[in-house]
């Protein structure tokens, strides 16, 4: 099974030091190894986006960043490989020790069934 895995925590404006990189680049290089890893990006500083909202009458309204008024900001995600919902929050709580205060939602991805 996959898993989209969405990693958030409050902004803190600042890049990440050379030692939280190294130890996050450790833990992707090893998971990736594992096969648990598929693909991860971080996001830079995630207070700096653009949104765009198509309403019902079918209008975009496009909004630029920074959102202020947001507690939260994506700090990147991850697209990974499981058995089961027990083994993706075992990796997930592996992630969360390297990365630190924050939250993850996981979300399985739908995949077409063999023969369609």
């Amino acid at each position: 099974m996959r898993f989209i895995s969405i990693f958030t925590h409050e902004p803190v404006n600042r890049a990440p030091t050379q030692a939280e990189m190294a130890a996050m680049g450790k833990l992707v290089e090893d998971a990736m190894k594992e096969g648990w890893l598929l693909s991860t990006e971080g996001v830079s500083f995630g207070t700096t986006g653009v949104r765009v909202h198509r309403s019902a009458g079918g209008k975009a309204t496009v909004t630029d960043g920074p959102f202020s008024e947001a507690k939260e900001v994506i700090g990147g995600y991850a697209l990974l490989r499981a058995s089961s919902k027990e083994e993706i929050v075992k990796h997930t709580k592996r992630f969360l020790e390297v990365a630190g205060q924050g939250t993850c939602e996981i979300y399985q991805l739908y995949e077409m069934p063999e023969g369609n």
